[in-house]
């Protein structure tokens, strides 16, 4: 079973793998092939077909995780704090010791860096291990006025170093970097003992992570630069639908051997 130990020694050693999920099925299809499963706040998105990832809950978040626990047994389960969860220290740590009491996550991800250092801090302190994350954060985004890559000037850059810094002093055991400039997140994954698992953010992150969704071709709304599809899940299933479709106007199904 993958541990938060386990993903820390791949650093410099072996490339960590990740992909989203939100329910027991597709928990149960992603376990152990991947070294992490997140259950991201992009369910927002690409469950809920909410424009952003605010719309959704602590209580969604917790139930999605319990479904993707109950179907994953071997890879670590990362848990998102949703939006407005985490606002303050007596919050978080609320919010993030229901997380761990009500589900088997092994870990929960925070967005914020230097701001959010203290809180992480203190939510560690009780016992609960937590991924940090920093960049572009998609719980920032409305109020930032869109998705923007982060890096591209001194200050940006000095502050993404600060951020990452003060994370891993506060004790996460690993960072997502999103939508950095790749020669930065290079920058930020050499100068840290602890893993960094990129999303737009180059190929020299200890590891990556994609949507599940995005990377199988069923969102298809947009696609994103980052984003490399390996399969037209879209298009499949519904040639796979039509398929049945005829199979039932044309009284081909059931059969015989199908019916009782």
């Amino acid at each position: 079973m993958t541990t938060i130990n386990t993903i820390q020694k791949k650093k410099g050693i072996e490339k960590i793998t990740a992909i989203t999920a939100y329910d027991a099925l597709f928990g149960r299809i992603f376990d152990s092939y991947v070294d992490f499963i997140l259950v991201g706040d992009s369910l927002s998105q690409s469950f809920g077909g909410h424009k952003d990832t605010l719309a959704i809950g602590i209580d969604e978040m917790i139930y999605h995780t319990k479904a993707v626990c109950k179907g994953a047994n071997q890879s670590l389960i990362v848990g998102d704090m949703s939006f407005g969860s985490y606002q303050n220290e007596t919050m978080a740590i609320k919010n993030a010791v229901r997380f761990y009491k009500e589900t088997q996550a092994g870990a929960i991800k925070l967005e914020g860096g230097s701001a959010r250092a203290k809180i992480i801090q203190s939510i560690i302190q009780e016992g609960i291990a937590v991924m940090g994350h920093i960049g572009l954060m998609p719980q920032f985004a409305r109020s930032e006025g869109g998705y923007k890559i982060k890096g591209k000037d001194d200050q940006s850059i000095t502050q993404l170093k600060e951020d990452a810094l003060a994370l891993q002093e506060a004790g996460v055991f690993a960072i997502v970097l999103e939508g950095i400039k790749s020669e930065v997140a290079t920058e930020i994954t050499q100068m840290l003992t602890i893993p960094t698992i990129g999303i737009g953010s180059g190929a020299n992150c200890d590891g990556q992570i994609l949507v599940w969704s995005d990377a199988f071709g069923f969102f298809t709304e947009f696609k994103p630069k980052f984003v490399r599809r390996y399969l037209e899940g879209e298009q499949i299933l519904k040639q796979a639908l039509q398929a049945y479709i005829d199979d039932v106007k044309a009284q081909r199904f059931p059969s015989q051997e199908e019916s009782y």
